[in-house]
């Protein structure tokens, strides 16, 4: 017996690969073809020596029955496909030539409404698999060969020509140009690239020529990653599918039972064969894959990748939304937020900002990048100021690059500060240790000048002039413009937000203030988050965890629902979590929330009016009102609808929240000039 069976595994699936060749064209033809012979079969049943009927019954009926033969077979499946193959079967034997050819007809049109809906919900993710280059060009002792992308090795010098799509993720060794970064962030801007920038896969060059050098390719690149998650969309996983197939086994039991028992009690077998017809849970088993795959492609035009249907069935049950707050709810690079001076520096803030940022312009330290960045929006945004439009576009072209003073001598001090000569005066800035090496006066007061932005949790650097203290600037990792709304917009769906943050108490306070959290932890260390999640969960309260860090993949990992930052968060976050925002956009949240709980409820809706019209069609059919030509019109009808109403999760919007407007770069945040009013020291922060 299990040497029969074996033998016939190949054949069986040889027949299920051939029913699945074709495509729509195929599908739309043969629907085609069927139709005619119906209305042929209708209105002209003397036309063809045999019922045209049979054209339908052949072309359509014919997979269907295969269909349910290969899954009773293979794997015991008793489902939808079963109940339709006999009551295909019963009404041909009973001389119902046209019912049958009606019930196949309508069968695969639904069929085909499905697959075009899951189409049209997987046609923008599955963009991102044709993005792949094929080809890349590769610089080797000065030559430049053409080869298959798939052939790049890390440590490769590669060179792209306008026009061309990145093929690994790299960093720019020579040349500037503009990038085309949407595929990855959804902005249609184009990115500047200069020697020392990092480009990504996928991303296409616009404008100069450049060469770069290859560091993540194959599968480790970024459109790799994005098409694994692309590949991994599977609605097939969800449990609520899996509860409606359990449920269409008990409804072909029933039909069954029924169909047997009015046979039995009336003796007419035409009502028998139309409880067959009307009992079929095509609807129930159909529409909902649709609905979690019409939810998936709503959220993937804001930049949202979901890896599978059961992401979403589990996030419409979270009632608490963990955040991290570097990278996640903040920028993670830290930006000028406050200048400050003392009494007695006979130096205003700006004069102070400008010296300190020419000493910083020759270092390579983060925060001395931070400092001249911070320094450069600041003066470039300046003339924005000024009167007219025309006075305004003049002043923009002419500080488009704002330059600063160059040092005449400079010197790094490791895990210090720098020093440097500007203009004829002595530039030092750094820490208090620095001051404190050079015996710079006044270091006490300034100190104590700079403690309030410190103890937000901001990182100060001290700044002396001609060895005498004169001011500060205070730098800190900026909020997302978008953070507030979202956490607001998250709240008003009845889910309470949580910082889970390795950061000190009083930088996670003030951070979650300025988002609206109330409930913060701070101090949390991989472990801490992780027990955190956990201990939520035990309360009754399912967790959605949002991060970008190696940091948060336990976390993200053992959540009910893990988000992670798919642009800028770390592989390891990505491959823990199952969603990833492309765009690093926590806007989307809010929409990502709400379509799950409006895809839960589409489900049930569906599943309610499809039970619903089975029991009031074969209470019909046993009584005799309906016959099995009108019955399999008005299952199938029910069918559609179903689908019609799974598909308009497509465009469904939340109206309740903010809306994911694309979030805003840290170059395009508020500079020194806005965060001086935005971050000053009060008793309230402090």
């Amino acid at each position: 017996m299990k040497e029969t069976m074996a033998m016939r595994a190949p054949l069986l699936e040889r027949l299920e690969e051939l029913l699945d060749r074709g495509g729509t064209k195929k599908d739309v033809a043969l629907l085609a073809v069927s139709a005619v012979a119906l209305g042929f079969s209708f209105f002209a049943p003397e036309t063809l020596p045999f019922n045209p009927a049979w054209i339908a019954i052949v072309l359509c009926g014919a997979p269907i029955i295969l269909g349910a033969v290969i899954g009773l077979v293979t794997e015991f499946d008793i489902k939808a496909d079963v109940l339709v193959s006999l009551a295909l079967i019963a009404a041909v034997a009973i001389g119902e030539d046209f019912a049958a050819g009606e019930v196949a007809l309508i069968m695969q049109l639904g069929a085909l409404l499905e697959d075009l809906t899951v189409a049209k919900a997987r046609a923008g993710i599955e963009r991102l698999v044709h993005l792949s280059p094929r080809t890349a060009r590769i610089v080797r002792d000065g030559v430049e060969t053409v080869v298959a992308a798939e052939d790049v090795q890390v440590g490769d010098v590669l060179r792209v020509l306008p026009g061309e799509t990145v093929a690994v993720d790299g960093t720019v060794l020579e040349g500037r140009t503009s990038i085309d970064e949407s595929v990855m962030t959804g902005e249609s801007l184009p990115v500047d690239k200069a020697p020392g920038d990092e480009v990504k896969s996928g991303t296409v060059n616009q404008f100069g020529a450049f060469d770069m050098r290859a560091q993540r390719v194959g599968e480790d690149s970024s459109l790799a990653r994005m098409i694994e998650l692309v590949q991994s969309a599977d609605a097939g996983k969800a449990k609520i599918v899996r509860l409606a197939d359990r449920w269409a086994t008990w409804i072909v039991v029933i039909a069954l039972t029924a169909a047997a028992g009015t046979w039995l009690v009336t003796g007419e077998i035409i009502r028998a064969v139309t409880i067959l017809v009307v009992f079929c849970p095509c609807a129930l088993v159909l529409a909902t894959p649709t609905a979690i795959m019409a939810a998936i492609g709503n959220v993937t035009k804001l930049g949202v990748l979901v890896r599978e249907g059961d992401a979403l069935e589990r996030l419409a049950k979270v009632r608490k939304v963990a955040f991290d707050k570097t990278g996640t709810l903040t920028y993670g690079r830290p930006e000028v937020v406050a200048v400050g001076t003392i009494e007695g520096s006979k130096v205003d803030e700006e004069q102070l900002y400008s010296l300190v940022a020419s000493a910083e312009s020759m270092s390579e330290h983060p925060l001395g990048k931070a400092v001249v960045r911070g320094w450069e929006q600041r003066a470039a945004a300046a003339p924005g100021e000024a009167a007219t439009a025309e006075a305004s576009a003049a002043a923009d072209a002419a500080s488009a690059a704002p330059a600063l003073a160059r040092p005449s001598s400079f010197d790094m001090v490791p895990g210090r500060g720098v020093r440097a000569s500007v203009a004829g005066r002595d530039v030092a800035a750094g820490n208090r240790e620095m001051l404190a090496e050079l015996g710079v006066d006044g270091a006490d007061a300034l100190q104590a000048a700079a403690l309030p932005f410190a103890e937000q949790g901001c990182t100060v650097v001290l700044a002396a002039l001609d060895g005498q203290a004169a001011g500060f600037i205070a730098l800190a990792d900026t909020v997302r413009p978008t953070a507030e709304a979202a956490v607001r917009g998250i709240r008003t769906l009845g889910v309470e937000p949580v910082l889970l943050t390795g950061d000190h108490a009083q930088a996670a306070r003030h951070i979650a203030a300025q988002a609206g959290i109330v409930e913060v932890e701070a101090d949390c260390l991989p472990q801490n988050k992780l027990a955190a999640v956990e201990r939520l969960e035990r309360e009754g309260a399912p967790v959605c965890m949002v991060g970008d860090g190696i940091n948060d993949a336990p976390a993200l990992k053992r959540a009910s629902v893990g988000i992670a930052m798919g642009g800028a968060g770390s592989d390891i976050a990505v491959d823990a979590a199952d969603i990833a925002l492309v765009r690093d956009d926590i806007a989307a949240l809010p929409h990502l929330l709400a379509i799950s709980q409006r895809m839960m409820t589409t489900i049930k809706l569906n599943m309610g009016f499809s039970l619903g019209l089975n029991f009031v069609a074969i209470a019909l059919a046993m009584t005799g009102i309906l016959n099995p030509v009108v019955g399999a019109l008005v299952h199938n009808a029910g069918s559609v609808i179903v689908i019609v109403n799974s598909a308009l999760l497509l465009k469904w919007k939340h109206r309740g929240g903010s809306e994911a407007s694309g979030d805003a770069s840290p170059a395009s945040a508020p500079g020194a000039a806005t965060a001086l009013r935005d971050l000053e020291p009060d008793a309230e922060a402090a």
